[in-house]
């Protein structure tokens, strides 16, 4: 671990647009140029270590990549354009040259590769991680603007590439579809990558990203189709549905059963008290949890990025920056309770909202974890009355010294991706397919099964009109949306389930404010406010919203005017200082 984590210290150095300077010092800095550079296997793999930069981790931005103003949680200053609909035409973004630089860096590795004398199978590992993270960046310009002009080779000022227009998206997803499968061909299985070398990308992860981008597409094309393609673009809106879903059901089931990898589930121990999903995202050494369990006994994670406090410290301050995250109210009312039905009056095991942690009585471990139900997780003047714990560390840390490795990608997910899969290609999953994936999530929450039976049950005791298959796909959505909070998948989900307008139109509110019956922190019995409660800081007021216990009082954290989102905001606009660099290409609909 110590060795590939000091190498990828120094290579997150890197500009990624001239990556001929991010070795280690084998030759003089003056002197490392591509005559002398990729003449031996070691140079490969000291680039390669290089690229692993370009993976989300715990660095400037990271906020943007949790969903901040979705419908889940709320922020005073970030995302607030995607969350409400405000995006405009910027002159530039950091989003599509940053994504274009790291191709940049991807391309070089590659055309060295070509041109490499020795034995094609010295670098083959690194030829295959360079596809891989091709791919990686192509995905993130596909989810940030739709069809972008594809390049598979590094450019200089004279290439006439630079004047290309854009692909369409279902060019750039064939792309990244060849290049992960090139990648899976080469890469090592997570088996034979040593300890030292833990954190490079395994055949099962590339597989396991696949089975995401094939799900991903899949889903946008059925329920968006190509109303956000820019004009002139074309490619097949419906014929690779089930191709899609099939190959990602594939691929995620080969990873499911696959035993190196498994849930992180000390539930059972009980200086755990229940609190694994709240520890697993913050797992450093033998302190950083009340069991004492270190980085060696996740293997949850499949892609992630490493850190450590010493060679490559996080630079964030988790600690610190997530305390300003609020959850929603109805973020909160999502958590089901331990019988596995959604909260409601007819259900007696929720507990209401009489007390400011009568609600957490019977739910879900999830939602203590990740929100924290004590006096100081509870923020109760001038936000939502709840607070975040989701990736804050066990035991405070110094500044900017919170290192605990970023996930990419886990397990969890690849059970959620199977489970979505599966019931939209056929319309129905079978008890065993849940068992065998998201009930494995919904075991380490205390929360029983879902069964085709328990559906049922759920239509009966709401008094549902939808049909079976509705409501099977809303839990398996609602199971997801909880497992993944704050992970970088809220927004996307809402997109490719063409549902980005229906959820995010809406006013956003938190705590349940009190009343007759109901004498939470905010007001007592009598309605009267509390001296916790200030309403001057709240400026948008109250809101009576659907509760589990019908229509209440909650604070309202912006209001249902705030927000104007259309199908224009299922992308970003293409910035202009691009188009007027490139006139060919062509601005998305809407912008």
């Amino acid at each position: 671990m110590k060795k590939l984590v000091y190498i990828l210290a120094c290579s997150c150095l890197l500009g990624l647009n001239s990556c001929q300077n991010t070795f280690l010092d084998l030759d003089p800095l003056d002197a490392k140029t591509d005559a002398v550079y990729f003449k031996t296997p070691e140079h490969f793999r000291e680039y390669a270590n290089g690229l692993y930069s370009q993976l989300i981790g715990w660095r400037s931005g990271i906020l943007d990549h949790m969903d901040i103003q979705s419908d889940l949680i709320t922020n005073p200053s970030n995302q607030w354009n995607l969350g409400h609909g405000t995006i405009n035409v910027g002159y530039d973004d950091s989003r599509w040259t940053g994504l274009y630089g790291s191709i940049r860096a991807d391309n070089m590795l590659l055309e060295r590769a070509e041109t490499y004398a020795g034995d094609p199978a010295e670098i083959t590992q690194y030829v295959g991680e360079a596809y891989f993270f091709r791919a990686y960046n192509y995905f993130y310009l596909l989810k940030y603007f739709g069809g972008v002009p594809i390049l598979t080779r590094s450019l200089d000022t004279e290439s006439p590439e630079l004047y290309y227009p854009r692909n369409s998206r279902y060019e750039v997803v064939d792309q990244i579809l060849a290049d992960l499968q090139k990648a899976i061909d080469r890469l090592p299985i997570e088996q034979n990558i040593s300890s030292s070398d833990k954190g490079h990308i395994s055949k099962q992860g590339a597989k396991a990203f696949k089975a995401r981008v094939l799900l991903y597409e899949a889903t946008w094309r059925k329920n968006v189709g190509t109303q956000t393609d820019f004009e002139g673009s074309a490619g097949p809106a419906t014929d690779q549905v089930n191709a899609f879903l099939e190959e990602s059901i594939s691929l995620s089931e080969e990873v499911m059963k696959d035993q190196v990898y498994a849930l992180w589930n000390y539930n059972g121990d009980a200086r755990m008290n229940n609190m694994s999903s709240r520890y697993l995202f913050c797992i450093e050494d033998a302190e950083s949890n009340p069991g004492g369990y270190g980085r060696e006994t996740n293997k949850e994670f499949i892609i992630y990025s490493v850190f450590d406090r010493d060679a490559a410290p996080g630079k964030f301050q988790l600690n610190l920056n997530m305390s300003y995250v609020y959850p929603s109210r109805k973020f909160m009312d999502m958590f089901l309770c331990k019988n596995g039905m959604p909260i409601c009056e007819a259900n007696s095991q929720f507990g209401g909202y009489y007390t400011p942690t009568s609600e957490y009585k019977n739910r879900d471990y999830r939602m203590e974890a990740y929100v924290g139900k004590s006096a100081d997780d509870m923020k109760l003047n001038g936000t939502s009355g709840y607070g975040n714990m989701k990736f804050i560390t066990y035991k405070p840390a110094a500044e900017r010294e919170e290192s605990a490795n970023c996930p990419n990608l886990r397990l969890a997910e690849v059970y959620l991706n199977y489970a979505e899969a599966v019931m939209t290609r056929y319309n129905k999953i079978e008890d065993t397919q849940l068992e065998a994936s998201i009930n494995n999530l919904r075991r380490r929450a205390n929360v029983a099964s879902l069964t085709n039976a328990l559906v049922d049950q759920i239509i009966e005791l709401t008094g549902s009109t939808k049909s079976h298959e509705e409501v099977m796909m809303d839990e398996i959505r609602r199971e997801r949306t909880i497992e993944l909070y704050m992970e970088d998948f809220r927004f996307d989900d809402l997109k490719r389930w063409g549902m980005l307008e229906q959820e995010l139109n809406q006013p956003r509110c938190g705590r349940v404010l009190g009343g007759t019956n109901y004498g939470t922190t905010f007001k007592d019995a009598n309605g009267n406010n509390l001296a916790a409660y200030n309403p001057s800081a709240y400026v948008n007021g109250e809101l009576k919203v659907e509760t589990g216990h019908g229509e209440l009082y909650c604070v309202q954290l912006s209001k249902k005017s705030d927000s104007s989102l259309s199908s224009r905001h299922y992308l970003y606009p293409i910035p202009q200082h691009q188009i007027n660099l490139n006139p060919n290409l062509k601005q998305n609909p809407g912008y």
